[in-house]
């Protein structure tokens, strides 16, 4: 759980990025021909879920980010209204998952805006996760508020974690040998305080998101439902499986 808002609210964001531009390289040979965002799960494109998760929550323009064979992707938005696409070209230089925010920040605004990867696949519990963490976010209190996911009921994953919680909501990354509760769903409302002073060119996001922990401003909301960790083509038939089990 994260801590209760203290009275600083925000309005439901409009805006939102969708990073797409990995090489997904653990997912061939399915992505020999095809980027890992356009891979089917279920009978629909990986990012159709991030895109349409962001549509029902209200978010009226995305800015996703495109490197590898970024043409098929292009086409494969282009027909898409809600929400608007903005597209950050990132053909000539893969920027990380922080460099490529702060190239498309100035399609962000200035106020919090969501942030997913393309590839994040969930299966909803009672109440949505994405207006759960607008309405879990303050402002005075955050930089950043992730969704995350209990390692032990997400599908497809084996991993250690990536971070412990506190009661309150605050965060602690995992150390190098030890084991935690939680895993990042690759879902977040992110701050543009959280931008401040970046690196320049290609940096991972987890740069800012340690600073923010060092500075008691990088929060967890655990998601209300069911993670799926699709990294590989045996994770694609488990999470079909899933998806098939949870609409009967």
């Amino acid at each position: 759980m994260t801590k209760k808002p203290t009275g600083s609210k925000i309005q439901m964001p409009r805006r939102a990025i969708v990073l797409a531009a990995g090489l997904g390289t653990r997912m061939r040979p399915i992505t020999d021909k095809i980027p890992k965002p356009l891979v089917q799960v279920g009978g629909k494109a990986l990012i159709d879920y991030a895109l349409d998760r962001l549509a029902d929550a209200g978010v009226e323009q995305a800015v996703v980010n495109v490197h590898y064979l970024a043409d098929k992707l292009e086409r494969h938005l282009a027909g898409r209204q809600r929400p608007r696409i903005i597209i950050s070209d990132e053909r000539n230089e893969l920027l990380g998952t922080g460099g490529g925010v702060v190239k498309a920040f100035k399609h962000l605004g200035e106020a919090p805006f969501f942030y997913m990867n393309s590839d994040t696949l969930w299966i909803e519990g009672v109440k949505r996760n994405l207006p759960r963490l607008a309405v879990a976010f303050d402002p005075k209190e955050m930089d950043a508020l992730l969704l995350l996911a209990p390692t032990t009921t997400s599908i497809g994953y084996d991993e250690r974690g990536d971070f412990a919680m506190s009661a309150d909501g605050h965060l602690r990354r995992r150390a190098e040998r030890q084991v935690v509760p939680f895993a990042y769903a690759s879902a977040a409302l992110l701050s543009p305080a959280l931008f401040k002073d970046a690196p320049k060119g290609a940096f991972p996001l987890t740069v800012l998101f340690d600073r923010a922990a060092e500075e008691g401003r990088l929060h967890g909301l655990r998601l209300d439902g069911i993670w799926m960790h699709v990294g590989t083509p045996e994770a694609v038939t488990a999470a079909e499986a899933a998806l098939l089990a949870s609409a009967a």
